[in-house]
């Protein structure tokens, strides 16, 4: 048994201790000068290791050593010289070079494996997968038969520091180089936004897609992008020295997309039918819906029941609607949408829930010289006509009324047609009972208040609701 190693090494002379208790002629040397010819010729099965700390330059001239002292030898015939049997096992391995390995651990740092070397072979975490999210047990397991890039040998440890990562990224490049002339459309992830467009991880190639090319339209947000999952295809693949460039493009498929969305849309297109939109912006007179291809716009009007004074009251740019078409320019291809459900129309919950007789609750929330307007339920407001307010003449309704009360009211008349809704006070007050009247201030108070004759008011008709 040759031992090959430094005999100040612990490490050495632990392995040269083992080995003499298996082997009583067991010998060892630190060069290959140190050989006895004549045993290793006598010899008829030799085995030999070394240190952790011995340089593979050194193994290897002891074994071309032995290999040529064997071959020139007369008496000994082997069937495999040492050159043969071991070359490949104990050869000097080289930075940039690939090797197969076999997965002999995995821990959450790093994951061991056997590379058919003395040197014990790890790859980092890091090195594993490019997406740095991901856990090493979710990338390989124990056993799998791995192609991997030498990217350190440390002979004094006796290591090897490899990486899948980089293996991937290499034949991600071979095979992005194929695909740039086909325009195949590829899928991947958006793993970052940079400074002018975002960053796609197409097997290990980072593949840059600028500003201009990965949105549908550029006030789109680039940080929208990243993790999300993207169909792309390459622009421009190059490579001058080490320096590699690989540029995608996700609009030319989103834009061949859209055309063919926009045929199959105008094909099925018909006015009343239902769509499911997103809201891609806001005006202040609408809000612009996508409909998957084409663009529809809801009216401002069309967005609520009630008055609002602009789109963002209901919608918000990225909220996903339901609308139907309401009208088509076939000309100008722009279509209207509906959006108001006709169960929250408020002429139909009055119609349902409000009949003519009804007597509930109002908020006063307007005056005028003829009435007071009051909302019955949002969206309508209702005329309590000045002859309605109490059961004696009053000069303004002010005078009974202030914005902001709540009073009792019946509803005396609606007329749908002309969206309008008569209301009462007086018919709810009995004949002795009065309105309350608004204090005047007390400089202005009369000592003593002398009597009104009422006089006979004719009713007015009511006014249009609010």
């Amino acid at each position: 048994m040759v031992v090959i190693g430094d005999r100040h090494s612990s490490n050495t002379g632990k392995l040269f201790d083992i080995c003499k208790k298996r082997c009583p002629n067991t010998v060892l040397i630190e060069t290959a000068a140190e050989l006895d010819m004549e045993k290793v010729r006598a010899a008829k099965r030799i085995g030999v290791t070394a240190g952790a700390s011995t340089p593979a330059r050194i193994i290897k001239e002891v074994l071309d050593t032995m290999s040529e002292e064997i071959k020139s030898g007369e008496t000994t015939n082997f069937e495999e010289s040492f050159e043969e049997l071991l070359e490949e096992s104990l050869k000097n391995l080289n930075t940039n070079e690939r090797v197969m390995g076999t997965v002999l651990s995995v821990a959450p740092n790093e994951v061991q494996v056997d590379v058919g070397r003395k040197q014990t072979g790890f790859i980092p975490a890091e090195e594993l997968s490019y997406d740095s999210s991901v856990k090493p047990e979710d990338v390989v397991k124990v056993g799998d038969q791995i192609e991997l890039l030498i990217m350190k040998t440390n002979d004094q440890e006796g290591t090897i520091m490899l990486s899948k990562r980089r293996v991937d990224a290499q034949k991600g490049w071979e095979e992005l180089q194929q695909k740039v002339d086909s325009q195949e459309i590829l899928t991947s992830k958006v793993t970052e936004a940079v400074k002018g467009g975002v960053i796609v991880n197409y097997n290990g190639v980072r593949v840059f897609i600028p500003a201009s090319q990965a949105t549908a339209t550029r006030d789109e947000s680039l940080e929208d992008l990243v993790g999300q999952d993207v169909n792309f295809r390459l622009i421009e693949v190059s490579q001058r020295g080490r320096y590699k460039r690989a540029i995608g493009s996700i609009r030319s498929v989103l834009k061949e997309q859209r055309a063919a969305q926009r045929e199959a849309f105008w094909q099925n297109c018909e006015i009343g039918k239902r769509y499911t939109g997103v809201v891609k912006s806001l005006t202040s007179y609408g809000a612009f819906v996508d409909l998957g291809g084409v663009f529809g716009m809801i009216h401002i009007s069309e967005l609520s029941w009630t008055h609002i004074k602009h789109p963002s009251e209901v919608v918000n740019v990225g909220d996903t609607v339901e609308v139907y078409v309401k009208d088509i320019n076939e000309e100008t291809k722009k279509i209207s949408l509906g959006f108001k459900n006709a169960d929250d129309n408020p002429w139909e919950i009055l119609k349902r829930d409000y009949p003519e007789g009804t007597v509930c609750k109002a908020k006063i929330v307007g005056l005028t010289t003829f009435g007071a307007f009051a909302n019955i339920i949002p969206g309508i407001d209702g005329l309590i006509h000045i002859s309605q307010i109490a059961n004696k003449r009053i000069e303004k309704p002010a005078d009974v009324l202030a914005v902001g009360d709540e009073v009792d009211v019946k509803i005396t008349a609606i007329d749908f047609d002309k969206k309008r809704v008569s209301l009462s006070m007086r018919a709810l007050l009995s004949d002795d009972e009065q309105a309350p009247v608004k204090a005047a201030p007390a400089e202005e108070a009369p000592a003593e208040e002398a009597p009104v004759e009422e006089a006979p008011v004719e009713e007015a008709p009511a006014a249009d609701a609010a």
